[in-house]
């Protein structure tokens, strides 16, 4: 996992009244020498998640081949979100899926899984996130879902088609863990949207120019909006992502593609990775599955929200 340079215009608050935080976050390269660049806005320096949200890639519009070959898994859900392109999913529970635009791929790894991504040379636009498990639910036995029609809520001047959780009303056939939102919102004209007061929340452009919350946002960064809004304001035309979620109070430990509990954890998925059985097999990618980075000299230390 790349750590996250501290921006400037970051200012990090807690998660018990409204905020206005931009995370411009950093590129990283995925895939090798032809490799897609993504702008990854969580985990960050000093905001590491959104509700249950702890991880976020934004990548494209862009021509290019994705090519992740398999790899490993635990401790959380992995939601890909396409916006153009299709992508390949193959997992070593057995499932073989094309995920398409408006369309939901949803991996819950629980103990552990492992998966790989590919898809031909096309115009590739989308992103990537991680939901990060709680206590009770982080052994559940790994499992796929996909969902290629979604609700909609719609309201004066925007469009939502709710991913995960619930928004305006309706709700996802998703399988969730803890109480959150995810939803893509086309915008077009001054709209308000709806908000759950309890959950801190945060959006990301996708695409066009719209105004949040009085400013405007432009693609890259993620707005945090902190915690203690019944509504938002957006205006202009434009696509954006809103998630959220009721904070996440656990500590965990995020590295490389494990989110565990402890250092210990870590370096047991690891070796569970290069020696075991337990993440299983992914078949039919052409080629061999990542080998795992070196574990740093430091120890890894549970962190909350907010480091």
């Amino acid at each position: 996992m790349s750590n996250v340079e501290q921006d400037p215009q970051e200012l990090v608050c807690e998660a018990g009244e409204p905020a206005r935080e931009l995370v411009s976050g950093h590129q990283v390269a995925l895939g090798g020498p032809r490799a897609m660049t993504v702008t990854r806005t969580l985990p960050a320096v000093g905001r590491r998640m959104v509700g249950a949200w702890c991880f976020v890639d934004h990548y494209g519009p862009e021509t290019a081949t994705m090519s992740v070959p398999p790899h490993p898994h635990t401790g959380l859900q992995t939601v890909t979100w396409l916006l153009s392109g299709e992508v390949l999913h193959r997992d070593s529970v057995g499932s073989l899926q094309q995920v398409r635009p408006g369309q939901l791929n949803l991996m819950t790894a629980g103990r552990g899984i492992s998966h790989s991504e590919e898809s031909p040379e096309t115009e590739l636009h989308g992103v990537q996130l991680w939901v990060a498990l709680p206590e009770q639910a982080r052994q559940v036995a790994p499992g796929f879902e996909h969902h290629a029609d979604l609700p909609v809520a719609r309201g004066p001047s925007y469009e939502a088609r709710v991913v995960m959780g619930s928004f305006g009303g309706v709700s996802s056939p998703a399988t969730v863990y803890t109480p959150l939102v995810g939803a893509e919102v086309v915008v077009d004209g001054v709209a308000e949207l709806p908000l759950e007061p309890g959950f801190e929340h945060a959006v990301l452009t996708l695409d066009g120019s719209p105004a949040v919350d009085g400013g405007a946002l432009p693609v890259g960064p993620l707005l945090y909006l902190g915690q203690g809004r019944s509504s938002l304001p957006v205006s202009g035309r434009g696509r954006v992502l809103l998630i959220g979620g009721a904070p996440f109070e656990e500590q965990i430990v995020m590295w490389w593609n494990f989110v565990g509990r402890s250092h210990e954890e870590i370096e047991a998925f690891r070796k569970e990775w290069t020696e075991g059985a337990l993440f299983g097999t992914v078949t039919g990618f052409d080629g061999d599955p990542l080998r795992a980075p070196a574990l740093p000299t430091a120890r890894l230390k549970p962190r909350g929200r907010v480091r």
